[in-house]
């Protein structure tokens, strides 16, 4: 694991990429998969609706959770994976106990690689989520992930995957030279493992149409810097859809912005060590727009949904 990769994951970030990611998940994709879960949850007739059965992989802090679950109807039993101990019990501890009807949220949490589920594993399972995960998995990981998911007839919705662009205000001459940089990292070969990187949501688009589900793909931009400036009651840009959530505002957008181009260019020059001069420069008047309030940066990610064909053909 890369150096920019430990930061990833540390709960300090996690926390101050929530409000960005909630504002960026795609709510297009809401609607299709409420549609879907009724027939995943059977009813005892003799008693309440079963609980949907939510996995989260590589939860995180649980901000997928902390999304999701007041937005789905019904009971819910959500069961975090990761591999870290200290973010399970963070975010078991933070997940939302009610559901969008008052329908209680139960929690529970498996510690282990979220790369070996199988379809036998899923049995039971009503969805399967994940943040950010897609473009740190190989081929192999994400085969394997799609297998699992179809052979047990379980939807997915895998969201907030880099897909290599990055649309920075204004310009600056070594802008494509950085997130090329960037996108080589992302795709890099570690331990032997060949990351998808920006190319995790069309494989993953691939796969599972070749396992016979129906695939949606939708948009979802994290906006940082002084789009979130923008006053209340102004229009918002036309080119960038996106979520439904409030971006992070004022100084903690700075702050954000500014961590997101510390890893942006450190994993740039860790690909690339003859950019680390020149990456330098670069960094600092970024940065310096950023505090100045005079920079705005789009970051381009997609969600996928994925949904097994019901009897009868449709999703």
């Amino acid at each position: 694991m890369s150096t920019t990769d430990v930061a990833r994951f540390a709960p300090e970030w996690l926390a101050l990429r929530e409000a960005a990611d909630a504002a960026a998940r795609a709510p297009e994709l809401l609607e299709p998969l409420r549609l879907h879960l009724p027939g995943t949850a059977p009813a005892d007739r003799h008693g309440p609706a079963a609980p949907l059965v939510i996995r989260d992989l590589g939860c995180g802090t649980g901000s997928m959770g902390r999304w999701l679950a007041p937005r789905l109807d019904g009971r819910q039993h959500w069961i975090l994976h990761d591999h870290d101990p200290r973010l399970l019990e963070l975010a078991s501890a933070r997940l939302p106990r009610t559901a969008a009807d008052g329908s209680p949220v139960t929690v529970a949490t498996e510690r282990g690689d979220v790369s070996r589920l199988t379809a036998e594993r899923l049995r039971g399972t009503s969805l399967v989520t994940a943040s950010a995960l897609l473009d740190l998995l190989t081929r192999e990981e994400l085969d394997g992930l799609v297998a699992a998911c179809a052979g047990a007839g379980c939807p997915a919705l895998l969201a907030l995957s880099v897909v290599g662009r990055v649309d920075l205000a204004p310009s600056d001459p070594m802008d494509d030279e950085i997130t090329d940089a960037f996108n080589a990292h992302q795709r890099r070969e570690e331990h032997g493992r060949r990351l998808l990187g920006p190319d995790a949501v069309a494989a993953a688009s691939v796969a599972f149409a070749r396992r016979g589900m129906t695939v949606r793909v939708q948009t979802s931009p994290w906006r940082l810097g002084a789009w979130t400036g923008t006053p209340t009651g102004a229009a918002a840009d036309p080119g960038t859809p996106g979520g439904d959530g409030d971006a992070p505002a004022g100084r903690l957008s700075r702050r954000l912005t500014a961590e997101w181009l510390r890893g942006w260019v450190g994993a740039a020059r860790e690909q690339r060590p003859g950019l680390a001069t020149r990456s330098g420069a670069y960094l600092r008047r970024r940065l310096e727009a950023c505090e100045a309030g005079e920079l705005r940066v789009v970051v381009h990610h997609s969600d996928v949904l994925a949904l097994p064909r019901r009897d009868g053909g449709t999703p």
